[in-house]
């Protein structure tokens, strides 16, 4: 099956995006002798890994089995975050009356619409990714095609072999399907589906409550779908915050979401009413009946077919491709980035990795991965954001840390938006403001992180941000708050003391 047909429907949107991150007709260069670069994957990771080479005047070849953009422009951030934005509008205007305003006979959501928008922006966004782009205007040679390591320096395309001094495996992730009985043959939906949907789903059941999962349950029931979130932990989003996480569940319930925790998933049968899923919830049998199964229990490395045994490098089928904290391989002439090969599975990862292998693979520079501020975010709403370290794994390494909790019930304009469900918490070191880690819970969230990772990459202490004005009202506000709690610590009864002894000499005329 060709590239065309698996991006559905074939409206002009589709058609223009598939144009451009995999053109029919498209032919791949002859090889240019000896590339100081090969990239295998043209997703975020090798798109910046390529573009960067490229431009400080190396000869780079960019090889792609099937869309370039790879999963973020493709089946993950773009198209999602353009369902979520419309799911945030239905709630806008179904909760307006809030606000003291009035929507004269409700309201009602145009799914087709909805996915149409998002193929629209998704098309619109393409050609900054697309094969003409890189090919024409960065100098690269694009080879659309499979490819696979040949041997420790050479990469073969099709007929065409490449010639490396230097490589980069930049393949990511992609869906895991649980081996559960009879989901093959119901049917179902991972990331890379979804958003093929014309039509929507009057009952969807999202098996997993993840990211992705929670994103687009919440997303789905609020475009009018009855969803329900089957999660075989106690909780929703178990890498985060419990506190955090805990916020999110009572607004994904409020949004009519059914969750079933401590879920197992037994088997899906396909019946006259529908897909049936049987779960089993706390010894209890249940059944759940639904028009589309949405599978959101992760995402497993690409290293299948890559050729990874002739090019001598290690790897693991769940782990990924095995790499040093420089982003080497086992073999001294391969890099990798992303997701195939990192345990932040985030593009905004990719992009900064992919940086560090430009530099150590092309210049021998030292740059260490594990020297990178990973801050990420869940676009639920309220969404949670979160950079450093958590409270647990503090205690798990015998850190002790002064913890700074702000509701934003006690941020103004968190009360003026309507918006107090949320908090901001900071970690610090024990005796001192060094920030250690920091989660947010607000509308914005992803968009607030970034003061505390900034200030965490700049050494910026926590007692430093209550010197920064922060506009008011804001939300960030809540950053300056904590600054002011951790400066209120300060004050031992001894300084108060001193303070109190100044004052009396002044007042004393002294």
């Amino acid at each position: 099956m060709s590239e065309q047909d698996l991006v559905i429907p074939k409206d002009r949107y589709n058609q223009e995006l598939v144009e451009n991150v995999h053109p029919s007709g498209w032919t791949n260069p002859d090889p240019a002798g000896k590339y100081n670069l090969v990239v295998l994957g043209a997703g975020t990771a090798g798109l910046v890994t390529a573009a960067g080479a490229a431009g400080l005047g190396a000869r780079v070849a960019l090889v792609e089995k099937h869309l370039m953009g790879g999963d973020c422009l493709n089946f993950g951030c773009v198209p999602s975050k353009c369902l979520i934005r419309s799911a945030r509008a239905a709630a806008e205007v179904r909760d307006a009356s809030r606000y003291g305003v009035c929507v004269p006979g409700g309201y009602e959501v145009d799914f087709p619409a909805v996915m149409e928008r998002m193929r629209k922006l998704r098309a619109g966004i393409s050609p900054n990714d697309s094969a003409k782009r890189f090919s024409e205007q960065l100098g690269v040679d694009v080879y659309l095609g499979e490819g696979r390591f040949t041997g420790t320096k050479t990469v073969q395309v099709g007929d065409a072999v490449l010639q490396f001094r230097k490589a980069v495996i930049a393949t990511g992730a992609r869906a895991f399907k649980p081996p559960v009985e009879g989901l093959a043959e119901a049917g179902f939906l991972t990331n890379e589906t979804v958003f093929t949907l014309t039509d929507r789903p009057e009952r969807m059941a999202v098996i997993g409550a993840g990211p992705l999962g929670c994103e687009l349950a919440q997303a789905f029931q609020r475009l009018g779908c009855r969803v329900s979130l089957l999660q075989r932990g106690p909780g929703i989003m178990p890498r985060e915050d419990p506190d955090a996480a805990g916020i999110v569940l009572e607004s994904m319930r409020r949004d009519g979401v059914a969750i079933y925790l401590s879920s197992d998933v037994k088997r899906i049968e396909r019946t006259r009413e529908g897909k049936k899923v049987h779960i089993e919830v706390n010894g209890k049998g249940l059944q759940v009946t639904v028009d589309e199964i949405l599978v959101g229990t992760g995402r497993v490395p690409t290293v299948e077919g890559l050729g990874l045994e002739a090019a001598g490098v290690r790897y693991d089928d769940r782990g990924g491709v095995m790499v040093d904290e420089f982003l080497r391989t086992s073999n001294p002439a391969v890099f990798a980035a992303g997701d195939v090969c990192s345990a932040y599975r985030f593009t905004h990862t990719a992009d900064a990795q992919a940086r560090i292998v430009i530099q150590n693979a092309l210049f021998r520079g030292r740059k260490r991965s594990s020297a990178l501020t990973v801050p990420w975010c869940t676009y639920t709403d309220p969404e949670i954001a979160h950079v450093g370290i958590f409270e647990r794994d503090a205690r798990e390494k015998g850190v002790l840390v002064d913890t700074f909790t702000i509701p934003m019930q006690d941020v103004d304009r968190a009360v003026t938006d309507g918006e107090t469900d949320g908090m901001v918490r900071i970690h610090v070191r024990k005796g001192t403001d060094r920030i250690l880690g920091a989660t947010v819970v607000a509308r914005h969230a992803g968009e607030m992180i970034s003061e505390i990772s900034t200030a965490m990459q700049a050494g910026m202490g926590l007692g430093s941000l209550s010197g920064v004005i922060h506009p008011y009202p804001t939300q960030a506000e809540a950053f300056r708050k904590a600054a002011d709690a951790y400066n209120r610590t300060r004050l031992t009864p001894m300084v108060k003391k001193v303070f109190k002894l100044i004052l009396k000499w002044e007042r004393r005329g002294g």
